[in-house]
């Protein structure tokens, strides 16, 4: 049994549930978070400690490299799918945000596929959803192509997202919006893909 999770959830009864409880009696009647977050499943982004949100500020969705799949109802790319459906028609959240991150073991294990190489274990057939990104990252002439890959794939999710007509609908209405954002642990910055610009551009104070 983990002992450091059972220890650590003591911690919190004692010391962060006491001292928020009304807040939290009152997410236990509902949530209503205005943003929703797609972000990688890394154990060193965590979306809540990195923006600095309590429970229900965010509704967080996280999967191997923060992928947004395309709207298809034949195939094997449910799980993320479905929880967007619920944040933009369950929810009806304001914004959603695609948290991509340096170092992404996802983009890595993608930029170091060997070529002509059978999709075998579920980590590739995921990945597999980026391949226009590697490919883009290849055919340019960035120092890191890592990078460059995590960037594109960032971007490959928010045409992606433009795919669901639940989505597409209330961005055209103005009553959504979606962001592409990238956080680089090691610098601590966070920038913004911006279309306009054809690159990200930073959100942060250097």
């Amino acid at each position: 049994m983990p002992n450091e999770l059972v220890k650590g959830y003591e911690r919190f009864r004692k010391g962060y549930f006491l001292q928020n409880r009304d807040r939290l009696l009152t997410l236990a009647q509902g949530q209503s978070p205005r943003i929703a977050l797609v972000s990688c499943c890394d154990s060193r982004v965590d979306p809540t400690v990195v923006f600095d949100t309590s429970p229900g500020e965010l509704f967080v969705v996280r999967n191997v490299a923060n992928l947004v799949p395309p709207c298809e109802d034949g195939g094997f790319f449910h799980g993320t799918s479905a929880a967007l459906e619920f944040a933009v028609t369950g929810l009806n959240v304001s914004d959603i945000v695609v948290l991509g991150h340096a170092q992404c073991g996802g983009i890595a294990a993608l930029m170091d596929k060997q070529p002509n190489t059978e999709n075998q274990s579920f980590i590739d057939h995921w990945m597999s959803l980026a391949a226009p990104a590697r490919e883009a990252a290849l055919a340019g002439d960035a120092q890191n192509r890592y990078q460059a890959c995590e960037h594109s794939a960032i971007e490959l999710s928010l045409q992606n997202l433009m795919t669901f007509p639940f989505i597409k609908s209330r961005v055209d209405q103005g009553t959504l919006s979606i962001h592409g954002w990238y956080y680089d642990l090691a610098q601590s910055t966070l920038s913004r893909f911006e279309s306009s610009e054809k690159g990200f551009v930073s959100l942060t104070d250097n």
